[in-house]
């Protein structure tokens, strides 16, 4: 029998995959991208080896400190065995497997699977969104916890250990813990306790690895936000740093705690709410990144399956428009070197904070559509 070749748009899709790739590693070389936080990693990798102070040094030109807990320092120790520019290519290739990975398993989570040159093409465009590309440009590991937490949420009912991937997750990074909280408020206990066990193990390790960084960071560096960076610049796109520059204070206080407080509560009794599961972990993200002091815009790459989810639901449009809104890069348009983040006229402000307002506008809806449902759930009730 004869072998079937290949159709002219697949070729063309992965044709189209390997131009965005080539162009993207094109533009990392042309640029010395730094990719800081590669450094930072390599940084704690080295502390953790040599039993150096874990939260005392920092580094680049940005004196970028270390801010994960002991464990991620442990991970990080294979960092230290190549040198800085074949490390930095890792982490390139890495972060380009990672985002189709991403692609997939969003793909999964919205009940849409792709064929391998839809793959290709989705994750050629999906390296543009600035999230997805300036994870690449820094060397982050947000595309790694991404696709750890939604791998857990998309295995099947009953598989086992499942909720232990989210537990390391939190490990590494405390943000993705908003996903134990979920699996509870959603009455998954059993899944919600593999994760907290899981969560729990890392801590364990790390304070058996490195005793003083763990009693360090739990006692102390867990609560210095400030050491993460500046609250009040354009990279920060949450509810902190948007009431910053609006209010063109440095410290808003109590105008973005009350806010946040909030949001939170509203926002976790919206995913609790949802009758989709697919919406509730979409819910639960968001909240996340909106009430989290910093959520820098590389950690809005969850933005990726909120457009598989939409484009799943045929708003097509809708998904196109905040696909544009995730490449757009607006913020980057705007002054911001020195304070000028906090001296923005009123018309810039829209487009200094881009995500948490699309956050903030998914809650709105999904509240809308709640309660139109409620309405019509008691006018059927009582007709």
């Amino acid at each position: 029998m004869a072998r079937r070749s290949p159709s002219a748009p697949a070729v063309l899709l992965l044709a189209l995959c390997a131009v965005s790739v080539a162009a993207l590693a094109a533009l990392c070389a042309a640029q010395r991208t730094p990719m800081a936080d590669v450094l930072v990693y390599r940084a704690e990798g080295r502390a953790a080896a040599r039993g150096g102070d874990l939260y005392g040094f920092t580094v680049t030109e940005w004196r970028l400190p270390a801010t994960y807990p002991p464990f991620a320092a442990l991970l990080f120790v294979p960092t230290t065995w190549l040198p800085v520019p074949a490390l930095k290519a890792v982490f390139l290739a890495g972060n380009v497997l990672l985002t189709a990975c991403l692609v997939r398993l969003s793909a999964r989570f919205a009940g849409k699977p792709l064929t391998l040159p839809a793959l290709c093409a989705a994750t050629a465009l999906a390296l543009w969104l600035e999230p997805v590309f300036q994870t690449v440009l820094f060397g982050q590991i947000n595309l790694a916890l991404a696709c750890l937490v939604l791998w857990d949420l998309t295995r099947p009912p009953g598989a086992r250990l499942r909720g232990a991937a989210i537990g390391v997750a939190a490990g590494v990074k405390l943000t993705p813990a908003v996903f134990v909280a979920y699996l509870l408020l959603r009455r998954r206990y059993r899944e919600a306790a593999t994760a907290t066990a899981a969560f729990a193990g890392t801590v364990a390790v790390g304070g058996l690895a490195l005793p003083a960084a763990a009693l360090d960071f739990w006692t102390r560096r867990l609560y210095e936000t400030g050491r993460v960076g500046k609250a009040w610049i354009v990279d920060n796109q949450s509810l902190q740093g948007m009431t910053a520059r609006l209010l063109g204070d440095p410290a808003p206080g109590p105008a973005w705690a009350v806010t946040a407080a909030a949001v939170a509560l509203a926002g976790l009794w919206l995913a609790r709410r949802t009758a989709d599961d697919r919406h509730g972990v979409l819910l639960a993200a968001c909240t996340a990144l909106l009430v989290s002091p910093i959520s820098w815009s590389h950690h809005w790459v969850w933005c990726v399956p909120l457009l598989a989810v939409l484009w799943a639901e045929g708003r097509t449009r809708l998904a196109a428009a905040v696909a544009v809104l995730f490449a757009a890069r607006t913020m980057w348009l705007l002054p911001h070197e020195g304070d000028l983040d906090l001296r923005l006229p009123w018309w810039q402000q829209p487009l200094a904070s881009p995500y948490p307002l699309l956050g903030l506008a998914l809650l709105a809806v999904c509240a809308a559509q709640l309660s139109a449902r409620s309405s019509s759930a008691s006018t059927i009730r009582y007709a």
